[in-house]
């Protein structure tokens, strides 16, 4: 147990100081681990709340490190007179976005990931956007 603990404790202190490493360079770097696909809950709280934040209203504990504020998310059916946007979520998902707020058109996670998890496995890819989207969709305010 105290191994385990140990262990556990020695990756993360690698994972903080790689990030503060990699801010010297004005780079984000967020650890990943995989995620189940299909559980957008567990998605989002790995790959989106470290911008979009936990309540996903933007302020996550990196977003004050980017160019522009992350987008709340909470409210994209509101801002869409009352339609949740399910098709420009799943493409900016996919493709990225021309809102630069951390310097590139690709989101600093998923771009790189979506682009390169299971390439054998486009339904894979699928469904972790698909879960990921439903998600974000049952957390729009009402």
């Amino acid at each position: 147990m105290l191994k385990h603990l140990l262990l556990t404790a020695m990756t993360v202190a690698f994972a903080i100081g790689m990030a503060y490493a990699d801010q010297s360079r004005g780079k984000i770097v967020i650890p990943v681990t995989k995620t189940s696909p299909t559980s957008g809950q567990q998605m989002y709280a790995g790959y989106c709340a470290p911008c979009h934040g936990v309540d996903g209203k933007g302020h996550g504990p990196v977003a004050s490190a980017l160019k522009n504020p992350p987008t709340d998310l909470t409210v994209l059916k509101k801002n869409n007179n009352g339609r949740y946007p399910d098709t420009h979520i799943v493409a900016v998902m996919q493709f990225g976005t021309d809102v630069q707020a951390h310097g590139s058109n690709e989101m600093p996670v998923w771009g790189p990931i979506l682009g390169k998890m299971n390439t054998t496995n486009a339904q894979d890819k699928q469904l972790r956007i698909s879960n990921l989207s439903r998600y974000i969709e049952s957390i729009q305010a009402k």
